[in-house]
């Protein structure tokens, strides 16, 4: 009987369109694209192991330990397709998820859209209790009234139940004997905000655990399902998840926590591309992932990606924020749109081409895929461009077809606006590409950077074809399209630690600290971080320690990182300056000159990860040997407005150092990467791709 080896790694990515598959036995990789079945979406990742492990020689109960990520939790909150579920909170607050917040994003927007609740008013319960803001009882809970609605719920069909109570993040009691009492009449999950999201702000709080509740049944069925279907292949390996902080989880874990999942495989991209970052020494990056549903762009500093304790699904309004569902857990921050392969192009009530947010998926797809799909996507323009040859899409798993992406651009776009055929997929690609080049000029400005002082990282399926032409627009001279691009989130999961955030807020101000009392929420953190990470990981352990800081009377509060010792009776003048140091360099200076000025700690974070093994380093090569393509094709030039001939380059035929004048089109199983007219592509030593801007001084 075969053994499992530790040194058999294998990440899969379930996305909107494909299902990426990564395997790596013992360094040396092996990856596949399939498109996602939505029916059963484990069944792709089934068909995905099966090519894998074919060409690898190996057998799935060698394979060592799976790690997936999944967009399944995302797509259940956008779409709506979560389960029926019940809300419990105190009385007087049943509305908060419909009320939201006083912030309204379009001020002078008379027509603002706004998500509607997860749960429909009808379906949202109160029951008396009260706990205070410094986690004191001021009314206890009404036990009898919980029992009544526990009789309603068992009567009522509901698949989930979520607990929200006020200020349950101080004290738990309340919500903790609440799931006590609904146990014993129920027998679907329950979910407490205490310990889903625990932290101050209560509309975001009770939308996390909503959320959490309402994808649950979902998830847990589809991991006991995926379990199951692995052994039953022979794959007896443990599985674990990764989490939208970035870190690994078991699966029970992401069973009982769903809503950790969300954003689960863009994290792995971040990871990827911090992975790529690190070994090539560089401290300011921005990646940019693109599949075939989202573009997702993050920026990432220190070989880390930024991190964040809220983000929005769902978003009304593209760019602004507070027009989306806030979900109040940790979070690798990026910015994402509905800009991927499958993106729909159509014409609005102006005439302007607009792109996304809805997507073709796999089913029906593009028009090109001859799977039902009869409205024009992105890849649908890029194969009329010439970026595509449709007899070697996806390894030529899939047969594109080109005249119906021209019937159904020309349907759709261009008889509309009186274009031909190429001048319609040209517009439709400068639509997304300015609409990418937008989204991330937001998220570095929301964060204080100059966007063209990064180098991108380029990876997805559909990332490569665009990424040179959106460094043109964003003035980025440099590009990394590294080996594996078309499966960056996949193998990025395989790059991931094991790793937990915990958090917990408790309001303090400076003048009433006591280090004793922080010292032991610290240790109740860090033992609970720690004991999600000892799941999977048994070598050494770090924890990075984060207070959340402001200004006693500011709405927001600023992270302001901490070393990993206890607190002594030097603590508060510790504090201060750490948090005058943040401050300054968050907002240019720190706050002087007002007298009893309060400094305030929100909440606490604890991070607890493995230590992973060192990456090799690598220097970055401008290339000495120019390679001559062999073939041709024609493709749309976006500098000349018209067909240029290409130069078509397979990746395998080419060595470290050799370097590809621009146009061309280096091609590979997973993704192709486009050369244009202003670039050169330059391999590296590790295999990645070099686009270096002609004539700059990079």
């Amino acid at each position: 009987m075969t053994s499992r080896s530790d040194d058999i790694r294998l990440g899969a990515d379930i996305g909107g369109t494909f299902t990426d598959i990564a395997l790596d036995v013992r360094g040396t990789m092996f990856s596949t694209k399939v498109l996602t079945n939505y029916a059963a979406p484990e069944q792709a990742i089934l068909d995905g192991i099966d090519v894998v492990i074919r060409d690898a020689g190996i057998s799935a109960a060698e394979i060592g330990i799976i790690i997936h990520g999944t967009t399944l939790a995302t797509n259940a909150l956008i779409e709506r397709r979560g389960a029926r579920t019940a809300l419990i909170t105190t009385e007087g607050f049943r509305d908060v998820i419909e009320m939201r917040t006083e912030n309204r994003f379009e001020q002078y927007d008379l027509n603002l859209q706004l998500p509607k609740p997860l749960i429909p008013r009808e379906d949202r319960f109160t029951v008396k209790g009260r706990i205070g803001a410094e986690g004191q009882e001021l009314q206890p809970l009404d036990e009898a009234a919980l029992e009544e609605i526990a009789d309603r719920i068992a009567a009522g069909n509901f698949g989930s139940v979520a607990i929200g109570f006020i200020h349950a993040y101080a004290n738990p009691d309340h919500e903790q004997r609440a799931r006590k009492i609904l146990a014993r009449k129920l027998s679907i999950p329950i979910s407490i905000s205490a310990e889903v999201s625990p932290q101050m702000r209560e509309f975001e709080r009770f939308n996390t655990v909503c959320a959490n509740a309402y994808v649950r049944p979902q998830m847990a069925d589809y991991l006991a399902r995926l379990q199951t279907r692995l052994k039953d292949m022979g794959a007896e390996c443990p599985v674990f998840m990764i989490h939208s902080g970035g870190g690994l989880i078991s699966v029970e874990t992401a069973s009982e926590f769903p809503v950790r999942l969300v954003e689960s495989g863009p994290a792995g991209g971040a990871i990827f591309a911090a992975d790529i970052a690190r070994r090539f020494g560089l401290e300011n990056v921005v990646s940019y992932d693109m599949g075939g549903t989202t573009a997702k762009i993050c920026l990432i500093e220190d070989y880390a990606p930024r991190t964040a304790r809220t983000f929005e699904v769902a978003r009304t309004y593209r760019f602004s924020k507070g027009s989306g569902m806030p979900i109040s857990i940790p979070v690798i921050e990026m910015i994402e749109i509905g800009a991927g392969g499958g993106s729909i192009a159509w014409v609005d009530a102006m005439g302007r081409i607009q792109t996304g947010p809805e997507s073709a998926g796999s089913e029906p797809g593009p028009a090109c895929y001859g799977r039902g799909g009869k409205r024009p996507a992105i890849t649908d323009a890029d194969l009329v461009l010439g970026k595509l040859d449709p007899d070697n899409f996806a390894g030529g798993a899939i047969r594109l077809d080109t005249a119906a992406s021209e019937q159904a651009i020309l349907r759709d776009v261009g008889e509309r606006l009186s274009l031909n055929a190429m001048s319609t997929a040209f517009g439709i690609c400068e639509v997304v590409d300015e609409n990418m080049a937008n989204a991330a000029r937001v998220h570095a400005v929301e964060n204080g950077k100059n966007i063209s002082d990064n180098l991108m990282i380029a990876f997805g399926g559909a990332a490569p074809l665009h990424a040179a032409r959106l460094c043109e627009k964003l003035g980025i001279d440099q590009c990394i399209v590294p080996r594996g691009a078309g499966v960056g989130s996949a193998i990025g999961f395989l790059k991931a630690p094991f790793g937990y955030e915990a958090l917990a807020s408790k309001l303090t101000r400076l003048s009433r600290f006591k280090p004793p009392e922080v010292n032991a929420l610290l240790a109740d953190l860090k033992a609970s971080a720690e004991g999600f990470v000892r799941s999977g990981a048994s070598g050494r352990i770090v924890c990075e320690i984060t207070a959340f800081m402001r200004y006693a009377g500011q709405g927001w509060e600023i992270p302001v990182p901490l070393a990993d010792e206890p607190f002594g009776d030097d603590a508060v003048a510790k504090l201060k300056d750490l948090f005058e140091s943040s401050y300054q360099r968050f907002f240019g200076r720190a706050i002087e000159g007002l007298d009893g000025l309060e400094i305030e700690i929100v909440t606490w974070s604890v991070k607890a990860t493995d230590v992973r093994p060192a990456v090799a380093r690598h220097e970055l090569t401008k290339g000495k040997k120019t390679n001559q393509p062999a073939t041709t094709r024609a493709v749309f030039d976006p500098a000349t407005g018209a067909p240029q001939t290409y130069g078509i380059v397979e990746r395998d035929t080419l060595c470290a150092g050799d370097r590809v004048a621009g146009p061309a089109v280096i091609v590979e199983r997973e993704t192709s990467t486009v050369v244009t007219t202003s670039f050169d592509a330059v391999i590296q030593s590790d295999g990645a791709i070099l686009l270096v801007r002609k004539g700059s001084q990079s």
